[in-house]
């Protein structure tokens, strides 16, 4: 199935617009962390000056005041460095180069390694270090990877978080050996068993965030076959119509039984004339809105729209299989509808013009790889045109020809016998229903 621009530009556009939205998401990501650290850079500069004691307690007296504020507020300024060039690379439209997010997953990932290793050399025995808080940054940083939609990105996150926290677990067990501790925490497998679930969490993010990513890429497809059918079949083909034009590979060029519908507005120019163009405009919306939905309801698509009057098909490109029937239904309720509306007052004096015909017909689409519309072409067309315009000699509203009466029953209508239309040389039998 073809679209009115080359598929894979518009899909790569669309990826590229995707990649850029994600940037916006790492800037504000990378501000808040910087937000978030720089308060904890605070807090520790803060915590052993208004609770010394505290402090002392609970990080022992080996710890150096100065390095959790420096620390922190190292990460904080490189968050705040990282969205200024995200956002230098995202007013510019330019994605993120790949080393530099492989980089940065690295560098987000070593923050609680770098916090482990720092605790465990001022705390004994050191692999007690490995239940503190700074472990479940780990897994902060792993879920917070699938912001950026990216399957490998996530599970590199999972490798490295794992990879980090079992080196250093390794490290703190074997300098842990003359020590006490509780089975649970000094058991190196049980840690092995925790990296197994970091990596495997990374992989779950991954295949989530892929997921989420697929979902995404098929509703663009979605929303551009959406946009192909309306752009081929016009703004006004109904919602049900579209979802059965979706469920079609092709349109290709093909001849279908079909039943032209012509509609005019009769005495159209001289009811401009003396009116304002907004009064013109709105009047044509106001019988255009009621009249495109009962075509829409009766089974019928929109063709083309021909200034005060349009051109609806019945039958192509999908059939209901009771086309005719649909076409008559469609004009005599037109008919109704519009007597209903100038009796209510809500449009003025309107007389109108229907003519049906039914035949085969060429259908397929026409024009360029920019703009193509879906076209019927044949005599069907142009004698229902030409049964239209009789409507003025014969003061009718709706005028259909032999092949339509013939195959309809049930309707009341006066034969007007044969008649010769413009650009035929055979007479033409007319009936007039209304």
């Amino acid at each position: 199935m073809k679209s009115s621009q080359p598929y894979k530009e518009i899909y790569k556009i669309f990826q590229k617009d995707i990649e850029v939205e994600i940037m916006k998401g790492e800037v504000v990501r990378a501000k808040f962390l910087s937000g978030i650290f720089s308060v904890t850079s605070f807090f520790f500069c803060i915590f052993p000056i208004f609770m010394k004691q505290t402090y002392f307690g609970v990080f022992g007296d080996k710890i150096n005041p100065y390095i959790p504020p420096s620390f922190f507020g190292s990460v904080a300024l490189y968050f705040f460095v990282s969205s200024i060039l995200i956002q230098k690379w995202a007013n510019q439209n330019i994605p993120l180069p790949k080393f530099s997010r492989y980089f940065n997953a690295v560098i987000e990932t070593s923050i609680p390694s770098c916090a482990l290793l720092y605790l465990g050399a001022i705390r004994e025995p050191a692999i007690y270090v490995m239940v503190a808080p700074p472990v479940f940054v780990y897994f902060i940083f792993i879920f917070i990877s699938a912001l950026q939609l990216n399957f490998k990105l996530s599970v590199f996150t999972g490798f490295v978080a794992a990879s980090e926290y079992l080196a250093i677990a390794i490290y703190f067990h074997s300098n842990s050996q003359g020590f006490q501790t509780e089975t649970l925490i000094g058991n190196l497998p049980s840690h092995i068993a925790k990296t197994v679930f970091m990596f495997t969490s990374g992989v779950i993010v991954g295949f989530v965030t892929s997921q989420i990513e697929k979902r995404l890429l098929n509703s663009f497809t979605l929303l551009e076959e959406r946009n192909r059918v309306t752009n081929l079949f016009g703004q006004h083909v109904s919602p049900a119509v579209v979802e059965k034009l979706l469920s079609q590979k092709e349109f290709s060029s093909e001849i279908k039984h079909v039943c032209m519908l012509f509609f005019d507005i009769r005495d159209f120019t001289r009811f401009s004339e003396n009116r304002n163009p907004e009064e013109v405009v709105n009047y044509l919306n106001t019988i255009f809105d009621f009249a495109i939905d009962i075509i829409n309801r009766n089974g019928g698509i929109i063709n083309k729209f021909l200034g005060d009057g349009f051109m609806a098909v019945f039958g192509a490109p999908i059939s209901s299989g009771d086309d005719v029937k649909n076409a008559v239904n469609a004009g005599l309720e037109i008919i109704n509808r519009v007597k209903k509306e100038v009796h209510s007052g809500n449009i003025s004096e309107t007389k109108i013009g229907i003519g049906l015909h039914s035949g085969n017909a060429v259908t397929g689409n026409v024009g360029s790889s920019l703009r193509k519309e879906y076209t019927i072409i044949g005599d069907v067309v142009n004698l229902a045109s030409r049964i239209e315009q009789l409507n003025k000699t014969y003061s009718s509203e709706l005028l259909v020809s032999e092949d339509v009466w013939n195959s309809i029953s049930g309707y009341d209508g006066l034969s007007l016998g044969e008649v010769l239309v413009k650009g035929r040389e055979k007479p033409v039998k007319i009936y007039k229903l209304a």
